[in-house]
């Protein structure tokens, strides 16, 4: 009997270490492939692809796996990082991991692997893959605190039938305890986090080395200029940290937050403490992309406008080339250029690009 054969994404962390073990626990032929998708001075301190490269071969080493490497820079500087420079020259705030998922690992690793000869691909996400009425349906991970089907939802029929997430059942903890019973170099290995190419760094300074400074005014709802910035491109709506303003300003010692991005006048709107500028009930979205049906609007359904979110209720309405997202409670920070992304119960039904919010 043929023996489905997989290559799965091994990153040199703990999820994909599990992940590959998992599949050959289950009887697929297992091969890896170890991604470069960002061309990092190696000197770099932020620079981990050495170290990950290294764990990944230690791994597939242990389990007896082939580890395939390829440098995917190129791609991802054309599909994903030219895309997050754009947006943020606008002053908008991308989500530059769902465009890797589309444009890297579920098509030009997906596309590698075939040409490998792989039945499949599988990633170190925490989702599932089900079947109903012949229609491929991604499912959030069992484990909410993990659960990844945010960044996963570009994904389309193509993509899921040809992939597999062997986290989706079970909890990060388990993950952990299972690197450490089979003796995996990667079983305590810290995750990483932020954005893949920014890693730890500091995200303004980074920015700043690939876009101009445009200083302008930091002012208050009132107009009151309070000091300057570096430029709109450099901040995100409902940021705290960084704004360094200090005494003398407001009436409180409340903390200051970024309300707004004023792209006509160069001014970055900040309000004190949880403020009503801060909260919008409903949003415009583009680029709207159904994972299996398109759905009838009006559709009452639940949402995220960021991951990490609890899921919030809402209505999506048709609104011509775009929809219109109504929610039954005000959401904080809605932010343009991010995703909008739709849930009915643990099914994930698809997702947009946040592009207004106002009241209504």
């Amino acid at each position: 009997m043929h023996k489905e054969k997989v290559i799965v994404g091994l990153s040199g962390g703990v999820d994909s270490s599990v992940a590959t073990l998992l599949l050959l626990e289950q009887g697929y032929e297992v091969e890896a492939l170890f991604m470069k998708n960002w061309d990092e001075d190696d000197t770099d301190e932020h620079c981990t692809a050495e170290q990950d490269l290294s764990d990944a071969q230690k791994v597939a080493d242990k389990l007896g796996v082939k580890l395939h490497g390829i440098n995917f820079s190129a791609d991802y500087w054309d599909d994903v990082f030219a895309h997050f420079l754009q947006e943020h020259e606008k002053g908008r705030t991308p989500n530059p991991d769902v465009l890797c998922n589309q444009k890297i690992k579920f098509k030009v690793f997906l596309d590698y692997a075939l040409s490998l000869g792989a039945d499949k691909i599988a990633t170190g996400h925490y989702a599932r893959i089900t079947k109903k009425n012949n229609k491929y349906q991604l499912k959030t991970g069992v484990d909410n605190n993990k659960d990844q089907s945010y960044f996963l939802y570009l994904l389309g029929q193509e993509q899921l039938s040809k992939s597999l997430f062997p986290l989706g059942e079970i909890s990060k903890d388990k993950v952990r305890e299972i690197a450490n019973k089979n003796d995996l170099v990667t079983a305590y290995k810290k995750d990483s986090t932020g954005i893949c190419f920014i890693g730890e760094r500091n995200f303004s300074e980074f920015l700043q080395t690939y876009l101009p400074k445009q200083p302008g005014n930091i002012v208050d709802q009132d107009g009151q200029i309070i000091k300057k910035h570096q430029g709109l491109a450099f901040y995100t709506i409902g940021q705290r940290k960084g704004l360094e303003i200090g005494g003398g300003f407001g009436k409180s010692g409340d903390p200051w937050f970024v309300a707004d991005k004023l792209v006509d006048t160069n001014e970055l709107l900040v309000v004190q403490g949880d403020h009503e500028l801060l909260y919008h009930n409903t949003l415009e979205a583009s680029d709207m992309h159904w994972i299996g049906e398109i759905m009838d609007l009006p559709l009452s359904c639940s949402a995220k406008i960021r991951y990490r979110q609890a899921s919030q209720d809402c209505t999506i309405v048709d609104n011509g080339d775009s929809i219109k997202v109504i929610f039954n409670q005000a959401q904080r920070a809605i932010t343009p250029g991010q995703s909008i992304v739709f849930y009915d119960k643990n099914e994930c039904l698809g997702g947009a690009i946040i592009e207004t919010r106002k009241n209504e």
